[in-house]
Order: C-alpha cells, then sequence, then structure tokens
C-alpha cells in the first residue's frame, strides 16, 4: 500500500493557478521532494495533502483511504504539517504549544500522561527542551520554526508535511531543522514531503523529486533524473549547470537561479 497516491487532481483559483492533472505517489518511510518555480504548485499540493482544499477533480488518498471521507481529528492522527511561517496570536509557552500537538490523540480534551511525555520527548529531538517555559512569541524566528517541527512530531504522524521549513533560517537553526527531520532514527517510520526551493537540500536528502511547473507535473523520479540541466532550464527558463556532489554522489545545481529570480538557492545546503 503506498503511504500517498494523488490521483489526476485539479485545483485551481479563480486567477487560473493551481494544478491541472496531479499524479504521483510516494510510499511508506518515502522522502519526497516537491520543487519548482514560485506559482508552480507547490503549496497548493501541500494543501490539497493535508485537506486545507478539497479537489476539484481527482482524488487524493492517505494510506489508501480518500481523505475528502476522512474526518478531520482522524486525518490529524496520521498528517501533520509544519509551515513555513509559524506564529502563534497568544502568549503560550514552548510546553503548551507542542502539547496542542497532541490534541488528535487526547482523551476529552485533557493531557495524559502519554501526552506529556511524547511532547517531552518532541522538544528533546528538535533541542527545544530548555526553552519549554518560555514564551513563543519571545522566541526567535528560529527557535519559533524548530517549536513548530516539534509540536507536528508529538502528533506522532505517519506523514508528515514540510512548507519551506528552512526559508528565513540562518545556517545553524537550517542545520538543526535538517538533522532532525532527516537524520532521526525513527524517521524512516514516516513518509515526509518537503516543499523547498533549495534544490541541493531536496536533491541530498530525498529519495525522489516531483518538479512541478506551470501548475503540472514536469517530471517525477530520482534526484539524478529530475535535477538535470534540460528538466531544470524548461521549468525555471534560464540555464542551469549541474554535476555530482563528490561527497554523496548525488547532482548538485552549480549556477545560482536566485540570480534568475527563480528560486532561493543555498548552494551549499546543509550534509549529514
Amino acid at each position: 500500500m503506498t503511504a500517498i497516491e494523488v490521483r489526476e487532481v485539479t485545483f485551481r483559483y479563480p486567477s487560473g493557478k493551481g494544478l491541472v492533472g496531479a499524479s504521483f505517489n510516494a510510499a511508506p518511510g518515502e522522502r519526497l521532494g516537491i520543487v519548482g518555480p514560485n506559482t508552480a504548485g507547490k503549496s497548493t499540493l501541500l494543501r490539497l495533502l493535508s485537506k486545507v482544499l478539497a479537489p476539484q477533480r481527482g482524488a487524493v488518498l492517505i494510506h489508501g483511504r480518500d481523505i475528502s471521507r476522512v474526518g478531520r481529528l482522524a486525518l490529524a492522527r496520521e498528517v501533520a504539517v509544519v509551515p513555513q511561517d509559524f506564529q502563534v496570536a497568544f502568549p503560550f509557552s514552548v510546553n503548551d504549544v507542542v502539547l496542542m500537538g497532541r490534541y488528535p490523540h487526547a482523551t476529552g480534551g485533557a493531557w495524559g500522561a502519554r501526552d506529556r511525555a511524547v511532547a517531552r520527548e518532541a522538544m528533546q529531538t528538535v533541542g527545544v527542551a530548555d526553552l519549554a517555559n518560555r514564551r513563543v512569541d519571545e522566541l526567535s524566528g528560529g527557535e519559533r520554526q524548530l517549536v513548530s517541527l516539534a509540536r507536528a512530531l508529538a502528533q506522532e504522524p505517519s506523514v508528515l508535511l514540510l512548507d519551506e521549513p528552512t526559508a528565513h533560517l540562518d545556517l545553524r537553526h537550517q542545520r538543526d531543522v535538517v538533522e532532525t527531520v532527516f537524520s532521526s532514527g525513527s524517521d524512516r517510520m514516516r513518509t515526509t514531503v518537503l516543499v523547498s526551493h533549495d534544490l541541493n537540500l531536496a536533491a541530498e536528502h530525498c529519495d525522489r523529486l516531483l518538479l512541478l511547473a506551470g501548475g503540472t507535473v514536469q517530471a517525477f523520479g530520482a534526484p539524478k533524473e529530475v535535477i538535470t540541466p534540460q528538466q531544470l532550464e524548461q521549468a525555471y527558463g534560464c540555464p542551469v549547470e549541474v554535476d555530482l556532489d563528490p561527497v554523496s554522489h548525488r547532482p548538485r545545481v552549480r549556477s545560482s537561479l536566485a540570480r534568475a529570480g527563480a528560486v532561493h538557492l543555498e548552494m551549499d545546503s546543509p550534509r549529514m
């Protein structure tokens, strides 16, 4: 059984942008990267996977179940989302926010001993346990992003959706997020979907990549099949140089697409 299956999904905004006829799948435990230029449909796809949006055509299945027939609470027991920009409107503590990830599992809306233990473990995993009693609105952007990740891990999801998790972070916090997501001893038990403008990060750490362009799937496969000069020039509209990383032997973009205004690209992504 696949963990995620997207079948001919179409969703268009009134502007006409969105996704058209997207199809792909992800296996249990797989790391799937979603890449492509701005307005390609990456964030739209993540919203469809998390049921924030509903397909106008086609279907999204999680573990073989059409999520249009799955309640939001039940879906939250399987799917967790780490947004690009995590904000908290009220002065909750870090511990309170991470415990919110246990809501889908809580009995009668009350936290039990296991909920608190899972939240503590999640905070320790991402390195924010020492901030447990701090107010989230007092933290730096990087620290807030780690709290958001801890909250998602506290859900104990089988599918983890990450929307630009390293965007706007300094190198240290980028490293912390990447190490948590891709080096955790339990991460192979989860299917991870990473939306990223950082092609090298996605190519280095993902099993397969989905390249979107103009709201359609342009390529889907192993990084070496997707990160090619021809595919990227077609998607981004500018020349691209690709070679192999000397350590991982995975494809690596050498020319900066950022200068062409297409993406924000870190040329030396954090590597384990």
